[in-house]
């Protein structure tokens, strides 16, 4: 084991000097990668809210459609989904303008599926009684799900939305496959240049952790905000 240890040669393992040299590269590879992750979550989160409730529905032509939909989703890799759209999609005659609106495509289509669950299972986690005391109160469903079921179910859904956000973000490594130029692909170019693997995918992983950790840092004070604000209510 110490053999093993005092053999490795941590001189060519991490290179700070080629990590600092390269970071403005990985910095603009950093911005495509959000500018994807922002617009994914956004698009995923909308049609995330309207599978969701698709999936409640008691009409069966909106809730099957919707099952079935999240179920392709969830049971396909995302690599392959965004395979199918940037390569098979234009056999059908439909052009992306760029690789980037197809990956953000894909992503959106792909992590809407995952929103849904948790939009589906955030408002079904709300009491019934709930619904009941609306209903004494002459409410509607629209007015009860404005006014009582929703804001209970959002305090459910911020900490797992946050998480597919996060997924999100790593997801957007994905869209390195159709040539997008964000963080991976910037590590991948600056480590073909420079034989140098290790220091880039490394730097690349802690630019990733980083950014998770704001996201989460973010996630607290926004579930903070959340519950002052439903305790004032």
């Amino acid at each position: 084991m110490f053999e093993w240890f005092s053999e490795i040669q941590w001189e060519h393992l991490y290179d700070p000097q080629l990590a600092l040299d390269s970071l403005p590269f990985l910095l603009e590879g950093l911005k495509i990668t959000m500018i994807i992750a922002l617009f994914s979550m956004f698009f995923a989160l909308i049609l995330g809210i309207l599978l969701g409730i698709a999936r409640m529905s008691k009409f069966w032509f909106l809730r099957w459609p919707a099952r079935i939909y999240i179920s392709f989703m969830r049971g396909t890799p995302l690599l392959v989904f965004i395979f199918i759209l940037y390569y098979g999609v234009p056999v059908l005659g439909v052009q992306f303008s760029s690789a980037i609106v197809a990956g953000i495509v894909g992503i959106s289509l792909n992590f809407a599926a995952y929103n849904a669950e948790v939009v589906r299972s955030a408002i079904m986690s709300v009491p019934r009684g709930q619904w009941e005391a609306a209903a004494s109160l002459q409410m509607g469903y629209v007015q009860t799900l404005r006014r009582i079921i929703i804001p209970q179910a959002t305090r459910i859904a911020l900490p797992p939305t946050f998480n597919i956000f996060m997924d999100v973000v790593k997801g957007t490594s994905l869209a390195s496959v159709i040539t997008v130029q964000e963080l991976l692909y910037s590590s991948r170019l600056v480590a073909g240049r420079t034989f140098d693997s290790m220091t880039m995918y490394i730097t690349a992983a802690l630019i990733y952790w980083v950014v998770c950790i704001v996201i989460g840092h973010f996630q607290e004070r926004l579930e903070k905000r959340y519950n002052r604000y439903l305790s004032r209510r």
